[in-house]
């Protein structure tokens, strides 16, 4: 039977310290480690790199990756805004993934392992200052045979850095596997529609003036008030707009910010580029329904593990969600192990949730790895 991945955890003023409890608190030095997955708050930005070294010297295990968050995540723990770091071992084969940083690292072509094999997927790391990074998960999912990135943006008040074996900063960066790694991923939405799904008639770069032949703003003031819609400050952190993604039979969406409002001549603004022809829904962000789209996931991705066993987790949820949203004392994160299980979990809280071959808001990617 497939041992659980080996996973440690800790807080504390100095990042060494928080390295030792989180070593200390897990049984690494008896299983054969290959690949690990290291995630730190940005308190520690600055001392990447000698914490990577001394991750590498400490347990000589030397491939790594993973990335700066304003939070960190791990077993039934969230580590929000405190200085703070989560690591965990996996035993994957060498010749089943590779490490990249920056989308030169494979040329134009397929995502190809050392030995000439087309990844199947990958977990990915972004930089939150690199303008085209959106283009770049499409290209990068593309190159993938499952056309599957999962992920996040790094958080950071300071540069963002992320980790490929080595620290680096820009682009994406992550770990690509063969189909003969065993991953199951899936998403929650952490936001629900208050009205129906609207086609966008008019629309320029990211200012919609009509919704199904209608004043946009008209649309808006109707699903959540005039009030409410007038005021966008008050509105923020409450009301969305989100856009439906062709295609899908999950109903998935990308949830946007509403960015501004022109009463004069009843246009909205949102925090991404529209097109006419296009569809677009009003949506609330709210703690109940985030909680039960949760759970969907997680009876979801039981169902998909069946019976086999659960090693280890990767999890990204963005910046919004956690306490801001599911309360105190880790509740996000204690829902996850009361369907699953204290699996070994860790990941960071993002800028942005990596998914398919899109960057999300306000949603939580899960990642399974199985026997």
């Amino acid at each position: 039977m497939s041992t659980p991945f080996p996973f440690g955890h800790s807080a504390a003023a100095q990042w060494s310290d928080a390295l030792q409890q989180a070593l200390d608190s897990c049984d690494w030095r008896q299983f054969p480690s290959t690949l690990g997955f290291l995630y730190v708050n940005e308190a520690y930005e600055a001392a990447l790199p000698e914490i990577l070294t001394a991750l590498q010297q400490s347990t000589g295990v030397q491939d790594w990756v993973g990335s700066v968050g304003i939070g960190v995540a791990a077993t039934n723990h969230e580590y929000l805004d405190v200085p703070a770091l989560a690591l965990l071992f996996t035993d994957i084969a060498k010749s089943e993934y590779r490490i990249f940083a920056g989308m030169d690292a494979f040329g134009s072509g397929e995502l190809q392992l050392d030995d000439g094999r087309q990844a199947a997927l990958a977990i990915v790391h972004g930089d939150a200052h690199s303008q085209d990074l959106p283009e770049q998960v499409r290209h990068l999912a593309a190159r993938c045979s499952t056309g599957f990135l999962m992920g996040g943006v790094t958080s950071s008040r300071k540069q963002g850095a992320q980790i490929a074996g080595r620290v680096l900063h820009g682009g994406l960066s992550g770990v690509a596997f063969s189909d003969g790694v065993a991953i199951r991923t899936r998403l929650s939405q952490g936001v629900t529609p208050i009205g129906p799904v609207h086609r966008i008639q008019e629309a320029e770069r990211n200012i919609v003036a009509t919704l199904d032949r209608r004043p946009a703003l008209e649309v808006l003031y109707e699903e959540v008030g005039e009030v409410l819609a007038r005021d966008i400050r008050r509105a923020a952190g409450f009301i969305f707009a989100a856009l439906p993604l062709p295609g899908s039979d999950r109903g998935d969406y990308l949830v946007r910010n509403l960015v501004g409002v022109d009463e004069q001549h009843g246009l909205v603004a949102i925090g991404e580029y529209v097109e006419p022809g296009g569809e677009l829904m009003f949506c609330k962000r709210d703690g109940d329904s985030a909680v039960a789209d949760l759970q969907r996931m997680l009876l979801d991705l039981r169902r998909l593990a069946a019976e086999r066993v659960i090693r280890g987790a990767i999890y990204v949820s963005c910046l919004g969600r956690g306490e801001n949203l599911f309360g105190a004392n880790s509740a996000e994160l204690r829902q996850i192990s009361a369907v699953l299980g204290d699996v070994p979990l860790v990941g960071f809280f993002a800028n942005g949730e990596i998914y398919h071959d899109r960057i999300y808001g306000y949603t939580g990617v899960l990642t399974l790895f199985l026997e």
